[in-house]
């Protein structure tokens, strides 16, 4: 214990002695801990989604698997019953959708995005009822379980079980139980679930094996080997239809669902694993960078040290305590560094939330918090301190007592090593950021084939299409929009594709999916896309443009037709007539190549109203008419819309997140390192006054002084450069080559951030040089 006290006196008198190089280290540590503690909270915030379930290694969502149109995630309804009823190692299930619903209570209308499951949900996953039978809350038909922010909403005080509600101011539903508000680490999204049963009784559904539109979740028995499921289960749907072209089923785990969103081959291959796997890396080589800091300094500063070395292995010491010395200031200086980045932490956590979208927070009650510090702590001291502690420690006492060191080639080496190491690593991430910031703007620049301006969308109730010729009508009457048209899904997304279409000509084993889109009269004029050949489908004018269809660029390619107009497709038991060919337009990823569609007319099924305002009135005047003309016609239901530039704005939300970061990551390096740099500039500029003083007084320039202590950290930054550029240009194409759909990645890019580094490094090192070269040389030699 005595020893333990007297190290720590000895490091603090070092910590307060070191003054600005003191300070150094432990900011320089500080914000690098600061930064690792951001990205680990992040990082174990996305692993840790939908693990806090009790039979989390037992749950598994069933993915169809086809041989031509892929993967996808939803089945058909009747598939959940037949697995429980015909496998004895599947325990339980749920089917699970969910949309917007209106539930009114009195006068308190919510409209909420609302599940619809199986009585097993509330058993299988660990959403906590407050009140209620988990058992038997969704055995009723006409049950509804709503979150604890939702009852207060409607009931306030009021007990909420037993209330009765009205769903879709259609069918009555009566609340049986309240659920806690779901937390944010999970990939379920309601605020209300409705029974399965209900979904059945009241608004009825396709029951058929080729409709797969529905998520169905499975509970394995305790023990049950999930590949020997896989392998039962593989042809169950093939068996219930007797045709070979239906998809295989296979389990998927839940501890997959949220990191690995994309499955390849049945197994999990990618998704936000790549994010969380970027950002841990970030975090590391963050962290590495203030850890070379500490070890740069506390190497250069050796000459100081030395001598405190030589006495002590003069008086006995041996290496081994030296070692556990110099270890023990660097954990020390790691912990002070801990307590303001945590400080730093808590103050800029809200901001962070913000930027990712998240809800992250420190619960400093939690033991395993404080487990993970420490840990950390131990890590980065440890990591910081290895270096130093081993190189002073090796110090022979006769030669540092007579002021003669070891080999100065082999410091100067170790420290060039870790100093180019530093700025590569600073410089990747500056090429990172730029690639990654290219690429999304490549994304946004591209032409999606619409017009989004003035463009807005409304999801269609019963009551909205009962009254939909009124809406419109009114609409257009008011001056509020210029067109109207509906459609089976906003411009922005898809809802609807087929393999199922045939045409003159086709291979029999073409299995090529299509997207589809239905629309109504005025859709071209509504969203601006652009009829190369034909016409525009026009239900009012031409009866039988209600099984129209036009074809977009893609299609007509893949068909191979030469005079598309006039040919007859066949598709869901209909034959459609082409009377147009219409410009590839982007209705998924703007980072995927288009694929092939077909627009059909009104005979198929219409959910959406897209509505194109008027730009020659104010935007404000626009939105209140079409309230106004929506309350007439839809009293029941409230006005919400979207508008299309702002959801399609959404698809780069992630990416643009992501790139945010990392550009305050990258800044965070680049100052980390610059700190460091600055560091050992000073002490450089420090240790050579005297022969600064002489080289003035014969003569030496400002700029020869500053060139002289400028060259060497300038040339070890161009050696970073020499070595990032390739290695990030080699990085960043793999990135590229996941995107069909990607930007390049141009010489002058390397120049303008070589430059700008260069710039950064010798503005760093320059403002110490000059000022070491400006000082009176008389009062440097007077002084030594």
């Amino acid at each position: 214990m005595n020893n333990f006290f007297y190290h720590l006196k000895i490091t603090l008198r070092n910590l307060r002695r070191g003054g600005i190089y003191s300070v150094i280290n432990i900011g320089g540590l500080a914000i690098g801990m600061a930064a690792t503690m951001f990205i680990m909270l992040w990082v174990y915030h996305q692993w840790s989604y939908d693990r806090f379930h009790e039979k989390e290694k037992q749950l598994y969502s069933v993915w169809n698997h086809h041989a031509t149109n892929g993967i996808f995630e939803y089945t058909s309804r009747k598939l959940g019953p037949a697995l429980v009823e015909d496998y004895k190692d599947i325990a339980n299930m749920t089917r699970f959708e969910a949309w917007p619903h209106l539930i009114t209570y009195g006068d308190k209308k919510i409209n909420m995005e609302t599940a619809i499951a199986d009585p097993g949900f509330l058993t299988m996953f660990n959403f906590p009822l407050l009140e209620g039978d988990k058992n038997t809350a969704l055995n009723n038909s006409h049950a509804v379980i709503l979150t604890k922010d939702v009852a207060i909403r409607l009931f306030g005080e009021e007990d909420p079980i037993g209330k009765d509600v009205i769903v879709q101011n259609r069918y009555p539903a009566t609340v049986t139980a309240v659920i806690a508000d779901l937390p944010a680490n999970t990939g379920f999204k309601f605020k209300a679930i409705l029974s399965y049963l209900s979904f059945k009784e009241t608004i009825g559904y396709n029951e058929s094996w080729s409709n797969n539109s529905t998520i169905t979740y499975v509970e394995l028995q305790p023990g049950a080997d999930a590949t020997t499921v896989n392998s039962a289960i593989k042809d169950v749907v093939k068996r219930y239809t007797d045709d070979n072209n239906f998809p295989e089923t296979f389990l998927y785990p839940i501890t997959k669902w949220h990191l690995y969103s994309k499955v390849e081959n049945e197994k999990a291959a990618s998704g936000l694993i790549g994010t969380v796997r970027l950002f841990g890396l970030i975090g590391l080589l963050i962290l590495v960078i203030a850890c070379i800091n500490f070890m740069n300094l506390s190497t250069a500063r050796s000459a100081k040290r030395g001598r405190e070395v030589g006495v002590q292995k003069v008086i006995g010491a041996r290496r081994i305590t030296l070692i556990r010395q110099f270890l023990g200031e660097s954990l020390l200086t790691a912990a002070i560094a801990s307590i303001f980045a945590l400080v730093i932490v808590s103050i800029c956590l809200p901001f962070f939330n913000t930027v990712m979208g998240e809800y992250l927070y420190l619960d400093f009650g939690n033991i395993g918090l404080w487990v993970a510090l420490l840990v950390f702590i131990l890590f980065t001291g440890i990591l910081a301190g290895s270096y130093p502690a081993f190189y002073l420690s090796s110090f022979l006492p006769v030669k540092v007592l007579k002021g003669v060191f070891k080999n100065g080639s082999s410091l100067v080496t170790s420290r060039k090593v870790l100093i180019v190491t530093q700025f590569t690593f600073a410089i990747m991430l500056i090429l990172s950021t730029v690639v990654i910031h290219r690429q999304i703007r490549y994304a946004q620049d591209r032409n999606t084939g619409y017009n989004k301006d003035q463009l807005i969308y409304v999801e269609l109730n019963e009551q909205m299409e009962k009254n939909k010729e009124l809406i419109r009508n009114e609409l257009l009457g008011t001056g509020a929009a210029v067109s109207v048209t509906r459609t089976t899904s906003p411009m922005t997304g898809r809802r609807s594709s087929t393999w199922g279409i045939d045409w003159q000509g086709k291979d029999p084993e073409d299995r090529t999916t299509f997207n589809c889109l239905y629309v109504d009269s005025g859709w071209t004029e509504t969203t601006g896309t652009i009829i190369l050949q034909g016409r525009d489908i026009d239900p009012y004018t031409y009866a039988t443009d209600s099984t129209a269809f036009l074809l977009n660029e893609t299609a007509v390619k893949h068909m191979g037709f030469g005079e598309p107009i006039g040919q007859v497709l066949r598709d869901g038991g209909k034959d459609w007539h082409v009377i147009g060919v219409v410009k590839d337009f982007v209705i998924e990823s703007p980072y995927d190549p288009i694929k092939p569609m077909v627009v059909g007319g009104p005979a198929g099924w219409l959910t959406v109203m897209h509505i194109k305002l008027n730009g020659a009135n104010r935007m404000a005047d626009n939105l209140a008419q079409a309230e106004q003309t929506f309350k007439t016609y839809n009293p029941d239901f409230p006005f919400e819309y979207t508008f299309v530039d702002e959801s399609y704005a959404q698809k780069f939300a992630e990416e643009q997140r992501i790139n945010t970061l990392i550009a305050w990551f990258t800044g965070l390096a680049v100052f980390i390192s610059c700190l460091g740099l600055f560091g050992l500039s000073a002490y450089m500029a420090e240790n050579r006054r005297k022969e600064i003083g002489i080289r003035k007084v014969l003569g030496a320039s400002v700029l020869n002084i500053t060139s002289l202590l400028s060259k060497e950290f300038l040339i070890l930054v161009m050696i970073s450069l020499a070595i990032a550029v390739p290695v990030s240009w080699w990085l960043m194409n793999q990135w590229l080559s996941g995107y069909a759909y990607r930007t390049n990645m141009p010489w002058w890019l390397f120049t303008t951030v070589g430059v700008l580094t260069i710039g950064i490094a010798l503005f760093t090192v320059s403002w110490q040089a000059i000022k070491a070269a400006t000082t009176n040389p008389a009062k440097i030699i007077k002084s030594e």
